[in-house]
């Protein structure tokens, strides 16, 4: 096997923190890869993995699967953790949900996931794009269950409830950090509105979802509060991964989580009540995220586990 280390890169007068051994990742090889990589190209379309500099690119590519991000490459806001590019988007590309549903077609998966960048600039945020695209993917993929991992539009319930009208099996809004280091971390985006998002979107009859990266100065309370207010804004499943650094304009990491915390806060998680919790070093939002479809998966397996 050909391993990577992971690279999380530090600001000029910061003292560098050495990465540890567990923070590992296969190089993108092999048939499916380059078979994923040609379909991407093909029809021109935009991933996350690429853009947000995921870890897990090879292995996830190399198992023939992506998670596809509409709307285009370029997001109207700039978190200060996020490796996707900021600026003036480009116009909306109304054949793109068709490219979607093609590619996600031909590459015969049974679980897709799909993403977009922030599109503040538009009246309806990208959801009827949204919409459209999740019709586009069902129609010609009937056996094909799907994750949508949506941005906050703003809060608006009319743009929220385009998604849930075109009934995607995951309905995922990263929370992505607590709620003391939302303002730095996310910028344009509120903890708060961040939940009510996953409320509506339960109260619309969704499975739900949402992500949190741990490395950027948070505590334990908060990371458990965190997951308290998760599951009583109605949240079925939660990721929990480590944050690295895309580049040196990016937040620094403050520190790396060991994996034994990672499991204490799944751990947490089950006994909070939360439906799944996928938790370790290099886990992000879409991993393994074909799981996290089934209802109470997760925790009868945590419920096995702790009865033996």
């Amino acid at each position: 096997m050909i391993e990577l280390p992971v690279v999380a890169a530090t600001s000029e007068n910061e003292t560098r923190i050495r990465k540890p051994d567990w923070l590992r990742v296969k190089l993108p090889i092999g048939e499916n890869y380059k078979h994923v990589r040609g379909l991407v190209d093909d029809h021109k379309l935009h991933t996350i993995c690429e853009s947000g500099n995921c870890p897990n690119m090879g292995e996830c590519w190399g198992a023939g699967t992506a998670t596809f991000m509409i709307l285009g490459n370029t997001c109207t806001r700039s978190c200060g953790f996020c490796a996707v590019a900021t600026g003036r988007p480009e116009p909306v590309d109304w054949d793109e949900p068709q490219r979607v549903a093609e590619a996600i077609h031909l590459m015969k998966v049974k679980h897709a996931v799909i993403t977009s960048v922030d599109r503040d600039e538009l009246p309806d945020g990208g959801s009827i794009i949204w919409h459209n695209t999740i019709k586009a993917v069902k129609s010609l993929n009937p056996d094909t269950t799907l994750e949508t991992l949506i941005p906050d539009f703003k809060g608006k319930k009319e743009d929220i409830q385009r998604v849930i009208n075109a009934a995607p099996e995951v309905v995922s809004h990263n929370i992505e950090t607590v709620e003391r280091l939302t303002r730095q971390v996310r910028i344009q985006a509120k903890y708060w509105r961040s939940m009510e998002v996953i409320r509506t979107l339960k109260e619309g009859g969704m499975r739900t979802k949402s992500g949190i990266m741990l490395g950027l100065g948070e505590q334990k309370e908060e990371v458990i509060q965190t997951l308290k207010d998760l599951q009583a804004y109605g949240c079925d499943v939660v990721t929990i991964g480590q944050y690295l650094q895309p580049t040196k304009k990016h937040l620094p990491v403050h520190r790396f989580v060991h994996p034994d915390e990672f499991a204490e806060y799944r751990e947490i998680g089950y006994q909070l009540g939360l439906d799944y919790v996928e938790s370790g070093p290099l886990v992000r939002s879409s991993y393994h995220s074909e799981k996290h479809v089934f209802a109470g998966l997760g925790r009868q397996q945590w419920l096995r586990q702790n009865e033996q």
